[in-house]
């Protein structure tokens, strides 16, 4: 493994992680020394989540997947406890979890709102709550929520997934200031359109509309979000608190 190992032996939770920036940001941490859990929904995601472990491997980093659903508070319990039972802490937190079903809004149902609440900001409430207890007796923590830039330019189509973005920088600037007086860490990072699943589906005609109003004339790859999560969780980055990070190519300029 040729990378500097910053993280060396810190333990970081990355949830949905098996596609995606969550991927991205997993393998990241493991090049950089972190002992990384990669957390899947459900076995539609299994064979993701693996594939990541076994490339995890192949660079000597080490590794372990964990099946929770993490909007919902059993699983969640359940993850944490594994997580403890195995190395006895978690260092970093990255809240990452999401779904972005579009629709206009009139078309959806109040069980789309529940599905898009539970799984990307309840899922938040959930982890963090269960997290904070083993970060406040190590003295020690770095959380890092993935929102949206979206949640402040809006998005025609994704009105429940910009809202629940929107809720997530609230919940970090709320939390940053609770645990303001400890050696933890709250902030998140809010990425531009970037070329996930998620844009599938996308009209081809609304994603050119909005690459044309990007100053840089682009969406972002993956690699470039990974930098902000790594910029948050190093030690000497530890006054950046409460912040909100948002690698846009300059779509919204905060």
């Amino acid at each position: 493994m040729q990378e500097k190992q910053i993280f060396n032996n810190k333990i970081a939770l990355i949830t949905g992680s098996s596609q995606g920036i969550g991927r991205a940001v997993a393998r990241e941490f493991a090049l950089k020394g972190a002992k990384v859990v990669i957390n899947y929904p459900d076995n539609t995601e299994e064979k993701n989540a693996f594939k990541l472990l076994y490339d995890i491997n192949s660079f000597g980093g080490e590794a372990i997947c964990i099946c929770a659903n993490v909007s919902k508070e059993k699983e969640v319990t359940k993850l944490i406890d594994q997580i403890i039972n195995k190395y006895n802490a978690i260092d970093i937190l990255v809240n990452n979890a999401g779904i972005a079903p579009g629709k206009q809004l009139e078309e959806y149902e109040e069980e789309d709102f529940d599905r898009i609440f539970n799984t990307n900001v309840k899922s938040v409430f959930l982890v963090t709550k269960k997290v904070l207890h083993h970060m406040y007796k190590n003295n020690y923590g770095k959380i890092i929520n993935t929102a949206s830039q979206h949640a402040f330019s809006g998005w025609p189509g994704l009105t429940l997934y910009t809202a629940s973005k929107g809720a997530i920088i609230s919940f970090t600037r709320s939390l940053a200031r609770e645990v303001g007086d400890k050696n933890i860490n709250v902030n998140c990072v809010a990425p531009g359109g970037t070329y996930t699943n998620i844009l599938k589906g996308v009209p081809e005609k609304l994603l050119e509309e909005v690459i044309l109003s990007i100053p840089k004339k682009k969406l972002a790859e993956v690699k470039d979000i990974v930098p902000s999560y790594i910029f948050l969780a190093l030690d000497e980055n530890s006054h950046f608190h409460g912040q909100c990070i948002s690698p846009n190519g300059g779509d919204v300029m905060l």
